[in-house]
């Protein structure tokens, strides 16, 4: 009986770009879906962000109520305490956004910057482990990591007038560059499998 051995970290790299050239049409159509939505956000900037902000609001308070009664029920569960502040504060924060979306419009455009600081760095690093296997496209996942880089810059230099329409704006870019380089990488993908076929 053969027991599966995990993958070390030089096979990562081999195992995505399987991945990506057997399922390279599921990544070719959430690339598109995600350009398009990318292109509404940017038309719309202001409520993209509004819009963005209430949907997130409306998450965390529904998590954080089904979280409380989950919790309420269970309450001889070990972590009992952790998972009941877990759940308030889920509600709080899904309160607060939804009775003043601008004002969370704004905590959250801080928060996007640091998302753009720390996505952008992980996708500069996971271009360099695409880099030996998608030999041309990984360029393209680099200047996604170096455009979320740019957009948190701009965000910060611009303050506090980007605090309105940033949110909407950038969410809208960045999309539109995700799924331009997930779309690159699909074909890629694709050619890659079709010259397999080929041989």
């Amino acid at each position: 009986m053969s027991v599966m051995q995990p993958l070390s970290e030089h096979d990562l790299p081999d195992a995505a770009a399987g991945s990506m050239r057997s399922h390279w049409r599921l990544f070719l159509v959430e690339g598109i879906a995600v350009s398009i939505i990318g292109l509404a956000a940017i038309i719309v900037p202001p409520i993209a962000g509004l819009f963005a902000t209430v949907i997130l609001g409306w998450l965390l308070l529904v998590t954080g109520v089904v979280g409380l009664f989950a919790t309420l029920r269970a309450r001889e569960a070990p972590g009992f305490e952790w998972s009941l502040l877990s759940a308030l504060a889920a509600v709080v924060a899904g309160g607060l956004l939804l009775w003043n979306p601008l004002q969370g419009l704004i905590t959250l455009t801080y928060v996007l910057t640091t998302f753009f600081i720390v996505d952008g760095v992980l996708i500069i690093v996971l271009a360099a482990a695409y880099r030996r296997n998608l030999a041309r496209k990984w360029e393209w996942m680099m200047v996604n990591g170096f455009i979320d880089l740019v957009l948190a810059g701009i965000i910060i230099f611009g303050l506090p007038g980007t605090l309105v329409w940033a949110f909407g704006l950038l969410v809208g870019i960045d999309m539109i560059f995700g799924g331009a380089s997930l779309i690159a990488m699909a074909l890629e993908a694709r050619n890659a499998v079709s010259h397999d076929g080929a041989i």
